[in-house]
């Protein structure tokens, strides 16, 4: 399976909040089916990129949360991915 392409910078950029904001009205747009066939098509792509920025996001989000583990009777922390 070959490796998807980088994500381009304006989007790496992008915090979740705002790739997510814009991955959402791409899709909109996408649901309403106007707009012509080469645009549809580019907004997909970058809709894709959007998608992949945010699934790292959430990824890079996860590895900092830290689990709670509870160990004869006590509770503490740890970090998630401690790597």
């Amino acid at each position: 399976m070959p490796s998807a392409p980088p994500i381009p910078v304006e989007i790496a950029k992008l915090s979740f909040e705002d790739a997510l904001r814009e991955l959402e009205e791409i899709v909109r747009t996408l649901e309403q089916g106007k707009g012509k066939l080469d645009d549809s098509v580019a907004a997909y792509e970058r809709g894709a990129q959007l998608k992949r920025h945010c699934e790292n996001k959430l990824a890079e989000a996860a590895s900092r949360i830290e689990r709670i583990q509870i160990s004869g009777g006590e509770a503490r922390t740890t970090p998630l991915d401690p790597g």
